[in-house]
């Protein structure tokens, strides 16, 4: 079996236990062995307490050592690591591989998916993007991948960084609109849930059309009697602001074709 150690507990790191754990009650491929933490306490609910450690010179000898932290904590971390020559990984989406410590064979392990601590994710489905300086440490990496997981890629440092690029749009900026939409319901005394139907619908019709063909609404048929009626209606200089951007981003790219 290949031995795996992951060092965090935020929400990705909780949600890959849980996928290793669920994965080792199906087959023999990987075996996680330990879990660092600098507060062991907050992973006791997912995995066996003595496998929880938060002194570095602690961690067990292991296949792969998958880093899952912020950002900001990666160089922090690979700098803290006691041994040399053995297979780390991150997971972040926009972290170049080369600006890892190269004392370790260093490689990528980047599951595209918006975590949440208390809200399951059915890990089979979650794209994992993989990346190595060496075919030996893919091939590694990709029977962990496939072993939790049943859409697997090979993916480089620019490619990976234009897909993260490309969820902030579609995920982060996406429901920050939600946010916008609920306020003004709000606002007005209107159920948010009213219009959990037509976002549902929304993110469904993409599954067969691409978005420019699903787009639809006043800026796309550029209805200015509608959107003049929205301007006027919108009080909030954010919402007004961010209204008039992605109107006039629509129409623009509608004059492209």
């Amino acid at each position: 079996m290949i031995k795996v150690v992951i060092i965090g507990s935020g929400s990705v790191a909780q949600h890959l236990i849980v996928a290793f754990r669920n994965a080792q009650k199906q087959e023999n491929t990987v075996d996680l062995i330990q879990v660092f933490s600098r507060k062991k306490e907050k992973l006791w609910h997912l995995i066996d307490s003595t496998k929880v450690i938060n002194e570095y010179d602690e961690l067990l000898d292991a296949d792969l050592y998958i880093i899952a932290v912020s950002d900001n904590s990666i160089l922090e971390v690979t700098e803290n690591l006691t041994f040399k020559n053995r297979l780390v990984v991150h997971t972040s989406g926009s972290f170049p591989i080369d600006e890892l410590n190269d004392s370790n064979r260093r490689g990528v392990f980047y599951p595209l998916q918006t975590f949440s601590k208390n809200r399951g994710v059915d890990f089979r489905l979650v794209p994992i993007c993989l990346e190595s300086e060496n075919a030996t440490d893919y091939q590694i990496l990709n029977r962990v991948a496939k072993s939790i997981s049943n859409s697997v890629f090979a993916i480089n440092s620019n490619q990976r960084k234009a897909l993260h690029v490309a969820a902030v749009f579609v995920n982060n900026f996406t429901n920050y609109l939600y946010q916008i939409g609920n306020e003004i319901c709000e606002q007005h005394q209107v159920p948010f849930e009213i219009l959990k139907p037509l976002i549902t619908e929304t993110a469904q019709k993409i599954m067969v059309l691409s978005p420019l063909e699903a787009q639809t609404g006043p800026a796309k048929r550029c209805d200015s009697v509608t959107i003049e009626s929205h301007e006027a209606f919108l009080k909030d200089e954010n919402h007004l602001e961010i209204y008039k951007i992605l109107t006039q981003a629509i129409q623009d790219n509608g004059k492209k074709l």
